[in-house]
């Protein structure tokens, strides 16, 4: 028995170094071709291709402001991904960490401006308040999946759109969150948003220096991001989570409740999606917008669809993410315009996001083809 256990760990050990060389041969391939196919776009539409990679350099990594620009990106954006990896790793599918975004700022900014809570309390407040609307959010999903059989790809699609009508319906009323009524041309001008969080409810920056800060979310998404990898790699929790994905049967018969465990898997990952919301309206926006999400929530998801359901991989991904941001807001600097940054920019998410499907894909394939021996 302990032969067969032990050539069974090589056999593992061998397949997992050669699909580790395989995607990083197609990652490599992958990202020249991104990069000859923007390059060609770039020249085509009469801008220097090795100029705008250069500025997307300088904009994410050519000094400090750029570095801290894309750590700054980086943060909310991992912590969503985080989330939907632990959404994954329990066989479920949160396409609505946009909503839950959105809706843990507006929680945040509710807690924020409406309540008259001491300073020490007010920041705590302001990021549980996110949390928990986030995951409020995403238990919605959850009860019809759980409850009705509604797939939860459906449900957290489509409440993204109910959430960005809600925070627009919220911030056009005076009477509930609207700034302050204007008269005259600075009414009729102003994009619809909040009052201003109070002092007590933002965020220092983590570090800052000379025409630079790095805010906090970055340092609050790595700890999660290790707390989380080692919650799903080291405990009871975690291996529920793969057994509620992987073998449903065994896990029932293990005494698990597949609802229960699967309906926490979405609360958690719209949690870390809400408290993405409110460390970012806390750290940077300071006023709840509708577009206060910038897309943070999609990007995370994507990160997560490219990290599988390992949160530790998620943060260098979520890195580049961070950087492309960065250096395509330099990029339209020199010039480009704001469509030919976006094709450059899918084009490099494309080029990481496919070799990550690829050898998923190889993977699956092979576990069905064990299986049918």
């Amino acid at each position: 028995m302990s032969a067969t256990m032990t050539a069974l760990r090589k056999r593992d050990d061998t397949t997992r170094v050669g699909e580790w060389a395989i995607h990083a041969g197609l990652l490599a391939v992958s990202i020249l071709a991104a990069l000859g196919l923007a390059g060609l776009l770039l020249e085509t539409t009469g801008h220097d291709a090795l100029e705008a990679y250069r500025s997307m350099w300088e904009g994410s990594l050519g000094s400090s402001s750029s570095i801290a620009a894309t750590l700054n990106h980086a943060g909310p954006i991992l912590l969503v991904a985080v989330g939907a990896c632990v959404a994954m790793r329990a066989g479920l599918i949160n396409l609505g960490t946009e909503g839950q975004v959105l809706v843990g700022a507006l929680a945040a900014t509710a807690v924020a401006v409406k309540l008259d809570l001491p300073t020490g309390l007010m920041l705590p407040a302001v990021l549980v308040a996110g949390a928990l609307g986030g995951a409020a959010w995403a238990g919605i999903a959850s009860l019809l999946r759980f409850g009705r059989g509604v797939s939860e790809v459906l449900t957290t699609l489509l409440m993204n759109f109910v959430a960005i009508q809600l925070i627009s319906w919220m911030v056009n009323r005076t009477y509930l969150l609207q700034a302050g009524a204007e008269t005259g041309a600075a009414a009729s001008n102003r994009l619809p948003q909040s009052e201003s969080i109070p002092a007590g409810a933002q965020l220092a920056p983590a570090v800052e220096g000379d025409g630079f800060a790095i805010q906090p979310v970055i340092v609050i998404a790595l700890v999660i991001a290790l707390v989380v990898a080692w919650l799903m790699r080291s405990t009871t929790w975690g291996l529920r989570l793969k057994m509620t994905s992987g073998n449903p049967r065994t896990a029932v018969r293990f005494g698990s409740s597949i609802a229960m465990i699967g309906g926490c898997a979405l609360a958690v990952s719209g949690a870390l999606a809400g408290l993405a919301g409110a460390a970012f309206l806390s750290s940077d926006a300071h006023r709840l917008t509708p577009g206060l999400s910038n897309s943070y929530g999609w990007d995370g998801f994507l990160v997560a669809l490219i990290a599988g359901p390992r949160p530790l991989v998620a943060v260098p991904v979520a890195l580049l993410y961070g950087g492309v941001r960065a250096g395509g807001g330099w990029m339209a600097s020199i010039g480009v315009s704001g469509a030919i940054v976006g094709i450059v920019q899918a084009l490099l998410v494309l080029a990481v996001l496919l070799p990550s499907l690829v050898v998923r894909h190889r993977a699956r394939q092979r576990v069905l083809s064990d299986r049918a021996r």
